[in-house]
């Protein structure tokens, strides 16, 4: 590499965050930016280490220790190039991603990972500042029409392969803009929509059309998509979200976080972000039931709104400070985890479990009855058993339930006539078709609810597979072998 001392001579260094008081003030982004030359001696850290377990760690086998070179040595415009190879959209990953590359960078064996994420998010926001992102239209048409169901990541980049390969594709998003979660699911805070809306540009700039506002299987027919198009990708995610069935669920104030995501993140763009949201933790007290990133995407919102308290629930146990022995390198770490949402306040509540919604007499929700529990591992699965003597009561104005989703809506496969799996996926071969033939599906919608990384990766992957069957072969690389 660039600098073989690099990993003995620098520590691990991220950018600062924004004051917490300043950053609750508006939803920009939270990073401050990073000065060229700190980032080019963390890009030195990144070894020789023979065998690159991050680019394993990578679902898109992302070519890191390349790029990390070339930013070290100053090469921005090829570093670009060798990025964009593996990945369409690093300006999500590299803001998004938890980034399990850096859970399987060598240097964890004995200190702190690279900061891959960083170096990523840095290359392609140079890129777009330089200039050198442009359309790539293709050379020529296959007269082949290519329609795709949702337009998330997986979506995204299943449409931007495929028209650089020369098919006439078209995507539908049922909202009222294309951008799936990244768009209405993710906060401004965490990534600020121009981000997306740059992309989509240059998308459109290269052939691929979208279509907004159309619900296919409800205001538009399946039977009409599959018939006007050669082939079909469905990459409408996983929508359903896990409920709670506990006495009191009805009560109104209890709102699934994807209710209340879409209304902030749309009112963000107003000049009265708070009071024009229709689900407002202003001055309320809320808890949010969910310990995962959307319960932390809540968390951050509800700060933002003024929230007068929020505790977060999460029924497992809280994690250890450093990775468990039941996760070794180079696997994923179970390990506890700050979000920036969690700095900003907040108290998080571990190893408890709500059981009944408290009614104030008036149909709305005025509290929570819930007990600590203890983890239990029963055939190899986790059970909760109550704690004797923990039962408690906490008041709350407003629950936000963020448990997670169970699957696509099920009239998606539905209106295709497609089987669907056991775990209320999608069905799909090893090629990415599901049950009929023309009819693709990948992203959350195949392969349940995962990470960004995933969907971008099995865009690209299923992308390969709909060019082979429309072409007979296909050029297009991929990064996982099978669905």
């Amino acid at each position: 590499m660039g600098k073989p001392t690099g990993f003995m001579e620098f520590g691990r260094e991220l950018p600062s965050r924004r004051p917490v008081p300043v950053r609750l003030r508006d939803w920009k982004e939270v990073y401050e930016p990073f000065q060229e030359d700190r980032l080019r001696t963390q890009a030195s850290r990144c070894m020789d280490c023979g065998i690159p377990f991050c680019n394993d760690g990578c679902p898109l086998g992302n070519l890191i220790p390349d790029w990390n070179d070339l930013v070290y040595r100053d090469q921005w415009r090829t570093a670009i190039d060798r990025l964009h190879a593996t990945n369409n959209f690093p300006e999500f990953t590299g803001r998004l991603c938890p980034a399990p590359c850096e859970s399987a960078c060598v240097l964890v064996i004995n200190a702190d990972p690279v900061t891959i994420k960083q170096v990523e998010v840095s290359i392609i926001d140079r890129a777009w500042d330089e200039g050198w992102v442009v359309p790539v239209p293709p050379g020529t048409s296959t007269g082949k029409r290519v329609a795709i169901v949702g337009s998330g990541p997986a979506g995204l980049a299943a449409a931007q392969q495929l028209t650089r390969a020369g098919h006439a594709v078209t995507v539908y998003e049922r909202a009222d803009a294309p951008g799936g979660l990244l768009r209405y699911g993710i906060p401004e805070f965490k990534m600020e929509k121009r981000f997306l809306d740059r992309r989509l540009a240059q998308m459109e700039a290269e052939g691929t059309a979208f279509v907004s506002g159309v619900s296919v299987g409800d205001s538009l027919p399946a039977s009409e998509v599959m018939e006007n198009h050669d082939a079909v990708v469905i990459a409408a995610g996983s929508t359903v979200p896990r409920e709670l069935s506990i006495p009191g669920r009805e009560l109104a104030g209890i709102h699934h976080a994807m209710e209340l995501l879409p209304l902030a993140n749309r009112a963000s763009f107003t000049d009265d972000p708070i009071g024009s949201c229709a689900i407002s933790g202003a001055g309320k007290r809320v808890v949010i039931i969910g310990g995962g990133d959307t319960g932390a995407d809540c968390l951050g919102t509800m700060h933002r709104h003024g929230a007068k308290s929020v505790h977060q629930f999460e029924i497992m146990p809280r994690p250890p400070e450093l990775r468990d022995p039941s996760t070794p390198w180079p696997t994923w770490p179970l390990m506890f985890r700050t979000s920036s949402a969690h700095e900003e306040g907040g108290e998080r509540v571990f190893a408890v479990n709500t059981l009944e919604f408290v009614d104030d007499g008036q149909g709305h929700v005025a509290g929570l009855k819930a007990c600590e529990v203890e983890m239990k591992l029963v055939d190899g699965r986790p059970t909760f058993e109550p704690v004797d003597g923990t039962a408690f009561e906490l008041p709350c104005d407003l629950v936000l339930l963020a448990l997670g989703f169970s699957g696509p809506s099920p009239e998606t496969g539905s209106s295709f006539g497609l089987e669907m799996s056991p775990r209320g996926t999608i069905a799909r071969g090893p090629d990415y078709q599901s049950s009929r033939p023309g009819v693709y599906v990948c992203g959350d919608a195949g392969r349940g609810q995962s990470l960004i990384v995933w969907a971008i990766a099995e865009g690209r992957s299923a992308a390969l597979h709909v060019d082979r069957f429309l072409t007979g072969r296909s050029l297009l690389p991929a990064p996982l072998p099978s669905a």
